[in-house]
C-alpha cells in the first residue's frame, strides 16, 4: 500500500513578542541612562592605582583648574532644587525660574554671588568666554566656598555621614591654590577627602 506524502509547510515564527520585548527595552534604556553632565573646564587630573569609583550621588565635587579657579557642583536635581532656593532666598539674588532651572539641571558654579544670577542666564559657550568666570571665591574676607559647602551640607540632612568630598585638581594647578580649598575643609573640620585621579596601570613587582 503506498504511504500518503504530507505537504511540507514552512516553519511559521510569531515574531510580535520579541518586538515587544526589543522595544519594551529600548525605552528602558531611553528613560534609564543618565548622560554625563559636561564639564565646566577641561582638567588633567594625575594618575594614581587606585580603583575607587567616583560616587554619583551624595557627593560635593570641587573642580580646580590649572589657573587655580574653583567651581562647585552638587549632584541630584532634588539637591540643587533646595540649594538654589536657599541661596537665592538668603542672598537676595532675584533668580528666574529659568535661571534656577538652570542651576538645577547641572550648571557647575564658577563666579561669585554678585554674578551668579547673570551667570546662571548664559548659555555653557558664553559662560565658558565670560570674564565674570573667575571661580568661586576662596578669599580670607570673603570664602564664598565655604559658604556653598555649608548650605551643600544643609541639603544632605540625615546623610551628612554618607556625604562625600572630592576635589578635582588639575595636573598644572600650582599647590598653593590647592591647598586653600585644603584649609577650607580643614576650618570645617572634615578630615576625609577624595582626591579624583586617572588610572594608571599597576607597577610591575
Amino acid at each position: 500500500m503506498p504511504r500518503i506524502k504530507m505537504a511540507r509547510k514552512s516553519t511559521l515564527v510569531d515574531m510580535t513578542a520579541m518586538t515587544d520585548v526589543a522595544f519594551l527595552l529600548l525605552t528602558f534604556f531611553m528613560l534609564a541612562t543618565k548622560f554625563k553632565p559636561s564639564e565646566p573646564v577641561s582638567v588633567i587630573t594625575p594618575t594614581s592605582i587606585t580603583t575607587t569609583v567616583l560616587p554619583e550621588s551624595n557627593v560635593i565635587l570641587l573642580t580646580v583648574d590649572k589657573k587655580g579657579r574653583v567651581f562647585f557642583d552638587l549632584p541630584g536635581q532634588g539637591y540643587r532644587q533646595q540649594l538654589i532656593t536657599d541661596i537665592d532666598k538668603n542672598f537676595h539674588l532675584g533668580l528666574s525660574a529659568q535661571e534656577k532651572r538652570n542651576f538645577v539641571l547641572g550648571v557647575n558654579v564658577g563666579t561669585d554671588m554678585k554674578h551668579l544670577k547673570d551667570y546662571l542666564a548664559m548659555t555653557p559657550e558664553a559662560r565658558k568666554n565670560a570674564a565674570i568666570e573667575t571661580g568661586v571665591s576662596t578669599d580670607s574676607t570673603n570664602n564664598e566656598l565655604a559658604i556653598w559647602l555649608d548650605y551643600a551640607m544643609a541639603t544632605q540632612q540625615g546623610k551628612l555621614k554618607d556625604l562625600k568630598y572630592c576635589i578635582k585638581a588639575d595636573n598644572e594647578t600650582p599647590y598653593p591654590k590647592v591647598k586653600v580649598v585644603l584649609d577650607v575643609f580643614k576650618k570645617k573640620n572634615i578630615q576625609h577627602l577624595n582626591l579624583v585621579t586617572d588610572l594608571e596601570a599597576t607597577p610591575e613587582g
